[in-house]
């Protein structure tokens, strides 16, 4: 296979792999919402958490919006353990990473 063929195919491949979701959420992280700042005023600040997933693979950007999704996924996995029911994004997405207000607004 001649190297232009090799380089297709491995571009090609590393693009199906990065639309592929590679985090599952938890069956407690599946009831953790994500929404804006202004929907939770009413909820009480428990934490906040930080978390970080591969953005690039193989040199090349990931997706975006799978990116996104997959940090949202991380973030209400990581919100059970700090009792939340809730996060919030209050930074970017920056190489991958990015942290998350938790809060609790369903009282227990």
């Amino acid at each position: 296979m001649n190297l232009a063929k090799r380089a297709g195919t491995m571009a090609a491949l590393v693009l199906a792999l990065s639309a592929c979701t590679w985090v599952e959420p938890t069956a407690q992280g599946e009831k953790v919402r994500v929404l804006s700042a202004e929907e939770v005023t009413k909820c009480k600040k428990v934490g906040q958490t930080t978390v970080s997933l591969l953005a690039k693979l193989a040199g090349i950007e990931r997706n975006p919006q799978k990116v996104q999704e997959e940090l949202n996924i991380l973030a209400r996995n990581s919100a059970v353990e700090l009792d939340g029911d809730t996060v919030v994004p209050i930074s970017a997405v920056e190489d991958g990473k990015q942290t998350f207000a938790v809060y609790r607004c369903v009282p227990r």
